[in-house]
């Protein structure tokens, strides 16, 4: 498929409708047979496992903290809701913290320091992130990611 690239100027190009376009892949099974993202969750310090997906707007993946665990502080220009699956702990988002447990959402805003803890020295926090990083990367790298020093 080729990218059209459009201005301002072409707005009157906008078309009435678009043809559905189904992609080779609809379904990605048991994501965490696929194996951690050893690079990505060792700077991270905490295991995450990504959805392999053709969206072009949101990214999905399944992250987890060791028991006892805790991310990097960070931050990044893509919103993320982050749902649990499992376990209990907090999200320091800037200077508000904000306790979580299995069943719970958590909204990280745009651009806001935040680290994750999972406060169950046994078990481990297992949670989804939604992000809309993909989007910002197919405007133009938009997508930043920032960890604390």
């Amino acid at each position: 498929m080729k990218t059209i690239t459009y201005h301002s100027a072409d707005f009157d190009k906008t078309p009435p409708s678009i043809p559905v376009e189904i992609p080779e892949k609809l379904i990605h099974k048991a994501v965490e047979s696929a194996g951690v993202k050893e690079a990505y969750s060792g700077e991270r310090k905490h295991p995450v496992f990504f959805v392999d997906l053709p969206s072009h707007a949101i990214s999905l993946t399944l992250g987890g903290l060791l028991p006892g665990g805790c991310s990097n502080r960070h931050r990044h220009t893509y919103e993320t809701i982050l749902y649990v699956l499992e376990g209990r702990g907090y999200t320091l988002v800037e200077d508000l913290r904000v306790d979580w447990q299995a069943g719970d959402a958590v909204y990280i805003p745009v651009w806001a320091w935040h680290h994750h803890v999972n406060l169950d020295d046994e078990r481990p926090a297992k949670y989804l992130a939604c992000e809309n990083a993909p989007m910002l990367q197919n405007m133009g790298r938009l997508a930043i990611r920032e960890e604390a020093k």
